[in-house]
């Protein structure tokens, strides 16, 4: 019998070897289990519900990506951090095998209801679905965010201008009994850092000043963390691009006034530049900020540039216009009309003839030509001789007429000549009253904008 349960024994032994062994559960599983097996993550893990959870907010801005000021909105990329203490989640190291920290999923646990009050739509962000949790009960939530933020740009001064838009974090619906706000680092080192920050693109990053301040609403206090994002636009591309080529077509229409007045060509090659002008305007539209409240001083300078080439135009048009006014009734009647005037009226006498020729003569310009005394003088007697020849009469009457003529001629010569040096000098005064205009203007641009560029 005793061989029998010595048998025995010895085979349930051997089956025992056999069976696996189940594996136990590891260290950071049982901390996990141990840590939410109770936990309500829509209670506030305080202990003592009249303590405060103060909630530490960092910053980190990364870049920024769209500057829209049509639409009032800023588009950054930040690191954002939040740090608080959950008296829920603490344990001790040594009973789960040295584990001082692990990750939690933070749909797991208690998250505060911090916003930004500026945000407009949420970008591209990675969503991180877990935080990180110590022994002390140190909880660290760590997103990278993408956002998009309502502010009030300044485009007036574009492309020298300075922006500043604001970030402020505050609980939803916790007052400051509840939930309390307070920076990670000193105010200072946020303001300084600019390690992370794409220093290579449109912007540049000036500080990120902070601060903080409670606003009383229905006798509740609430805490607020702003941090001023302070930028600066990098003008170099909008000066090489825009202002440049502007400048460079206004000092082509102020050379194309030493073109001489008497040619046409002035006026074609004015028209040319205000037509390339109006090309160049239409071609970079989209390069000027949109906005609906107030006009950037660019746009205003690429109106007045082009107001200027029209006055340009129209100021060549007037002058060239004085300029012919004096020929005009000069050209209807030359010498030859005179002489074709005369060969019809052989028959008709001496005095006759006469009287028809200072008729036509005066008919050129009658009220600046007077005839010479000694000529009419000579007529009245030429009519005073009894008998002449019919041949020799008709020609002497063709030799006065052909006098007239002439001095009419030399006469309408000096009259031209004095009206080009009238049309010179008012040339002359209004170029330089284009050019003082066109230069206080640009003077005044060109002191604003250093003024702005290193303020």
């Amino acid at each position: 019998m005793s061989l029998i349960w010595l048998t025995l024994l010895l085979s349930a032994a051997h089956l025992a070897e056999c069976v696996p062994e189940k594996q136990k559960r590891s260290a950071l599983n049982q901390l996990t289990r141990t840590l939410l097996r109770k936990y309500d993550c829509g209670v506030r893990p305080v202990h003592n519900w009249t303590s405060p959870t103060v909630i530490y907010i960092d910053l980190i801005l990364q870049s920024v990506l769209d500057v829209d000021g049509k639409t009032q909105s800023i588009t950054t990329s930040i690191w954002y951090r939040q740090i608080w203490t959950d008296e829920f989640l603490v344990w001790d190291p040594e009973e789960f095998d040295g584990i001082n920290e692990i990750s939690l999923s933070s749909d797991a646990i208690w998250i505060p209801d911090v916003i930004v009050s500026e945000f407009v739509d949420e970008g591209k962000s990675l969503p991180i679905p877990y935080v990180y949790v110590n022994s002390s009960g140190s909880v660290k939530y760590y997103r990278p965010m993408q956002v998009v933020l309502a502010c009030s740009l300044e485009m007036y001064a574009f492309p020298f201008d300075k922006q500043n838009c604001s970030l402020t974090f505050r609980s939803w619906l916790h007052s400051v009994k509840e939930i309390d706000l307070a920076l990670w680092r000193s105010a200072e080192a946020i303001a300084n850092d600019k390690r992370e920050f794409m220093n290579d693109g449109e912007w540049e990053l000036l500080s990120i000043p902070s601060s903080y301040w409670q606003i009383r609403q229905d006798d509740t206090s609430y805490a607020h963390i702003q941090f001023n994002v302070l930028i600066r636009r990098r003008p170099l591309l909008y000066v090489v691009g825009l202002l440049i080529p502007s400048i460079f077509l206004m000092l082509v229409d102020v050379t194309s006034f030493y073109l001489p007045l008497s040619s046409g060509t002035r006026i074609a090659f004015k028209i040319s530049i205000l037509l390339g002008y109006t090309l160049f305007r239409v071609n970079l539209t989209d390069e000027l900020p949109a906005t609906a409240v107030n006009t950037p001083l660019i746009g205003v300078f690429f109106a007045v540039c082009m107001a200027m080439l029209m006055l340009s135009l129209i100021k060549s048009i007037l002058v060239v216009k004085l300029l012919h006014h004096s020929e005009k009734e000069a050209r209807q009647m030359s010498v030859s009309a005179c002489l074709l005037d005369k060969y019809g009226s052989a028959a008709h006498s001496f005095t006759e003839s006469a009287l028809t020729s200072v008729r036509t003569l005066d008919r050129i310009n009658g009220a600046d030509y007077e005839f010479d005394a000694s000529l009419e003088e000579d007529l009245l007697s030429l009519n005073e001789i009894p008998e002449v020849p019919s041949g020799l009469e008709w020609l002497l009457q063709e030799l006065v007429s052909l006098h007239l003529a002439f001095s009419q001629e030399d006469s309408e010569s000096s009259a031209q000549a004095e009206w080009l040096a009238l049309c010179s000098k008012l040339d002359c005064f209004l170029f330089r009253f284009y050019l003082l205009v066109l230069v206080s203007y640009a003077a005044t641009l060109l002191m604003l904008w250093a003024s702005w560029s290193f303020a």
